[in-house]
């Protein structure tokens, strides 16, 4: 019997050490999960296929109109906007709003109207907004991102015109969340507005169940379209760690709605548990020297411009390794503080950081005297052979 008791517990102990940290069980045609902090991709399930994206779409229309307006300059609704088709919050030709509340609801509900109105009032017509929300795409390092719609309507669109991935889009959010406005906004759990005469009022609710479900949820944004299916970028903080995540085509249809809160839990569930914040390198630590020629001091040491911590798991640490790119002579003279070279951290073949290594001391060019010094020492040394 004791026998039979130890073997159960032996296996029960088996399983949690093989469910504790395992790689998550991901629907979504298309996933990642990035160090908000550093960008670095953690896990990823076809991360970088280019995908329909819905309208998370509209994460990239909140930091332009962010970046590009004032929360209170008053928007003129056009006949364009007002015609979008749901969701949205009907809006009507000619009414005026505030920035603020078109972009709460647009990130709270995902009002397609509320886009087209914003993207309007900021860059003068649609085509324009796109062709701004791509290259500042590019800017953040979502390379493989293209805009054709500022709200994420994607019918009308090839899949040329209007495409991103799940590392990009986890790349744009975790941009978007240095910005305390935007954070402040995607946290709302409700708003009440109404245009500028006050005879358009609303009531908007927040669509984001990952916010009450997971703790330490800060949002982001859900999307659905028939050809992107169910999509989600999600973020969590907990202890200094930072996650995001993105799924994109967890599905379709009712069983695809719930899916793509699972598949978010599961990627959050899994980073939490397998990495931690690591400083691989630390500022100012001395790391390799170079010879000085035509000074009196032979070579100077070289130190980290800066240090670098991110998250890592504890198999990573093993694999992180330095090298540092300096020239083997240099003339002097040489200046404390002076950039000779740089170190670059590596994870195994994986670029992380590129440090400049600067110069710790000082060589001074010889002078004039001691030039003549050295050169009448070196013909009386010659003079002896």
């Amino acid at each position: 019997m004791k026998r039979r008791i130890l073997s159960v517990l032996l296996l029960i102990l088996l399983s949690a050490t093989t469910v504790f940290g395992a790689e998550p069980n991901v629907a979504a045609q298309g996933a990642a999960l990035i160090d908000g902090k550093t960008g670095r991709l953690l896990w990823g399930k076809k991360a970088e296929e280019p995908l329909a994206m819905a309208s998370t779409t509209k994460i990239m229309t909140a930091i332009l109109v962010l970046e590009h307006c004032g929360l209170d300059e008053v928007v003129m609704v056009s006949k364009n906007a007002a015609r979008q088709p749901e969701v949205h919050m009907d809006l009507k030709e000619g009414e005026q709003w505030k920035v603020g509340d078109l972009l709460t609801a647009m990130m709270l509900r995902s009002y397609n109207d509320a886009a087209v109105a914003l993207a309007e009032h900021v860059s003068g017509s649609v085509e324009m907004f796109c062709a701004e929300m791509t290259e500042k795409a590019k800017k953040i390092g979502a390379k493989n991102t293209v805009f054709g719609s500022p709200n994420g309507l994607d019918s009308q669109l090839t899949d040329a015109e209007h495409h991103s991935t799940a590392y990009d889009m986890a790349l744009i959010a975790a941009y978007a969340l240095k910005n305390e406005k935007f954070c402040e906004i995607i946290a709302q759990p409700e708003i009440y507005a109404s245009d500028t005469e006050g005879k358009h009022i609303c009531h908007v609710t927040n669509a984001d169940r990952f916010l009450k479900e997971y703790q330490g949820a800060l949002g982001v944004k859900t999307g659905y379209t028939n050809k992107a299916g169910h999509c989600f970028v999600g973020a969590a903080e907990r202890d200094d760690i930072l996650l995001v995540s993105c799924v994109l085509g967890s599905g379709w249809g009712t069983s695809g709605k719930e899916k793509k809160w699972t598949d978010t839990k599961a990627l959050m569930n899994y980073g939490f548990e397998t990495f931690q914040p690591y400083e691989a390198v630390t500022e100012g630590t001395i790391f390799g020297e170079v010879k000085v020629i035509d000074s009196p001091v032979d070579s100077v040491e070289t130190v980290l411009a800066e240090g670098y911590t991110a998250l890592f798991s504890n198999e990573e640490t093993e694999s992180l390794r330095m090298e540092a790119e300096l020239p083997q002579e240099i003339e002097a003279p040489v200046e404390t503080g002076e950039k000779l070279g740089k170190a670059i951290l590596w994870l195994g073949d994986e670029k992380l950081a590129e440090i400049d290594l600067f110069a710790r001391g000082s060589a001074p060019a010889y002078t004039l005297s001691e030039r003549l010094h050295r050169l009448a020492e070196n013909w009386l040394t010659w003079r002896k052979f």
